[in-house]
């Protein structure tokens, strides 16, 4: 299982952070991704943390975003910086077969 929190309403220029806790599981050796999907519009990969801490970002998340992966702790973070309105979408967790819930991002005045 995989749960997404961290979500929540922000003004543009603000941040927020989320969290990808996977239960029953564990990360050691797969990879995991952060995926998007806003109104209308198709999911889109955001980042991904693969297992030797190599890291990719969507172009739309570069210089924005980081993630990074608490293997300890089953759990993997999306620093999101700078947020922009079209940043506003549900935020999806991906570990292997499993997704999340979803988590929602607004950013907004």
């Amino acid at each position: 299982q995989v749960v997404e929190s961290g979500g929540g309403l922000v003004q543009p220029g603000g941040s927020l952070r989320l969290s990808c806790k996977v239960l029953g599981l564990t990360l050691d050796y797969y990879a995991i991704a952060w995926f998007r999907q806003a109104p209308g519009k198709e999911r889109e990969r955001v980042a991904t943390t693969v297992r030797d801490g190599d890291t990719r970002y969507a172009d739309s998340a570069k210089g924005r975003f980081t993630i990074s992966r608490d293997n300890a702790r089953n759990t993997v973070y999306l620093q999101m910086n700078s947020l922009k309105p079209e940043d506003t979408a549900v935020y999806y967790c991906n570990f292997r077969d499993y997704w999340g819930q979803g988590t929602q991002v607004t950013v907004s005045s």
